[in-house]
């Protein structure tokens, strides 16, 4: 097998330097009395967020914040619709907020044409320097910083082999992905052009909106895709369920880039622990409300990524599992 090796292009933040002693001095070092309001700028739904928020809330408990004592989380959500979130944005720079949330390239945007003030945490799917974000990954500048789990085009290649590998006949695997998305228009010559060393030809299959998914799955039919690569953008994220269900009623063996999915009855998956990234962001925030600035925080890129496999899905589309692949994974769900 063919190993493409995903090594992050800028060294990472290190996590562990900025743990302080957690409760002992959170309190001391916000202004005396005052809880700070986060602002959670999300491109989801509030029900598909709840991991993120539940992952958020772990990481700052876990450095000593109490959540109505030390802060308070005012939230917006964009239901996965992209074009919601400059003015979702603005409301929360309305609302007097002390720091942004946010997650998504779009999201990030949004935030950050609010406002050049407050500042703003990502959790983002794209390169933040070449999507505007932040001038450079060692020093971001202006208001805003985070982590991103970009981490070039070698991941989903790596997706396309663990693909090929569980299903070996399969020659057409559908990309559903989002064109208006400019993470994904950046890399589409170059992601339609991995599949070549593996025998496959990939299919494009755009989503620009909910309607837009039975279009994609007629033509992934049509197309006689036998497979399906699913991008981990905010509109699939927030739609899992239709591409699940279809991909299980045509039998199509799936990979993503989120383990959500998996979970939710995809084939498998192939990234970074989103809910992580979002404990990650708790660090972060802590530094920022005790007096650091986010131009001075580099981004942090992914080193890890987590490979998890559904049993049940592989047994309910008739495929074997390799087990030198089952003892590569990270998770494994019976």
């Amino acid at each position: 097998m063919n190993k493409l090796l995903c090594q992050p292009r800028a060294r990472p933040v290190s996590r562990m330097t900025f743990v302080t002693s957690g409760a002992l001095s959170t309190a001391g070092a916000q202004q005396a009395g005052k809880t700070a309001r986060i602002g959670r700028l999300s491109p989801l739904s509030a029900e598909t967020d709840v991991p993120n928020l539940a992952a958020f809330r772990k990481g700052l408990r876990e450095l000593g914040w109490i959540e109505g004592k030390h802060f308070t989380i005012e939230s917006r959500f964009a239901d996965g619709q992209a074009m919601r979130l400059p003015d979702l944005a603005a409301e929360l720079v309305r609302q007097r907020v002390d720091l942004i949330l946010t997650g998504s390239n779009p999201g990030a945007l949004a935030a950050k044409n609010a406002t050049a003030t407050i500042p703003i945490v990502m959790v983002t799917t794209g390169d933040p320097v070449a999507g505007g974000l932040v001038a450079s990954l060692a020093r971001p500048g202006g208001n805003l910083t985070g982590l991103t789990h970009e981490a070039g085009l070698e991941v989903f290649a790596k997706r396309l082999e663990f693909l090929k590998e569980v299903a070996s006949k399969t020659s057409r695997v559908g990309i559903l992905w989002n064109p208006t998305n400019p993470k994904e228009m950046r890399g589409r010559e170059a992601n339609l052009e991995l599949g070549q060393p593996l025998g496959l030809t990939l299919i494009r299959l755009d989503v620009r909106s909910p309607g837009d998914f039975e279009g994609a799955f007629t033509s992934a039919s049509r197309e006689r895709a036998d497979a399906l690569a699913i991008a981990e953008n905010p509109l699939n994220v927030e739609h899992r369920s239709l591409i699940i269900n279809f991909a299980a009623k045509s039998r199509l063996p799936t990979v993503f880039g989120e383990r959500a999915s998996v979970g939710a009855g995809g084939l498998m998956s192939y990234g970074t622990d989103f809910a992580d990234l979002l404990r990650g962001a708790a660090v972060y925030i802590d530094r920022i409300l005790k007096g650091a600035k986010p131009a001075d925080l580099p981004v942090e890129q992914p080193t890890k990524f987590e490979l998890v496999i559904n049993l049940k899905t592989a047994k309910a589309l008739g495929l074997t599992i390799p087990q030198s692949l089952l003892q590569r994974a990270d998770q494994v769900i019976e």
